[in-house]
């Protein structure tokens, strides 16, 4: 299964709330912080919401 590398690019200080949940739920603390999440329906979901502040990367490990 495919999976991406998720890059906190910008602060989720002063975002919606929603927007600060998915951050802190995706397990991003920082900016510059990676997490490695799988490819499928709920994370693209959630990546979507915040799209604005990240940066995403196929990852191949």
């Amino acid at each position: 299964m495919a999976q991406l590398k998720i890059t906190l690019k910008r602060s989720a200080a002063h975002r919606l709330p929603a927007q600060r949940k998915i951050v802190k739920e995706l397990g991003l603390g920082r900016v510059n912080s990676s997490v490695i999440k799988p490819d499928n329906d709920a994370i693209r979901g959630a990546l979507f919401k915040i799209s604005h502040l990240i940066d995403v990367e196929e990852y191949k490990g």
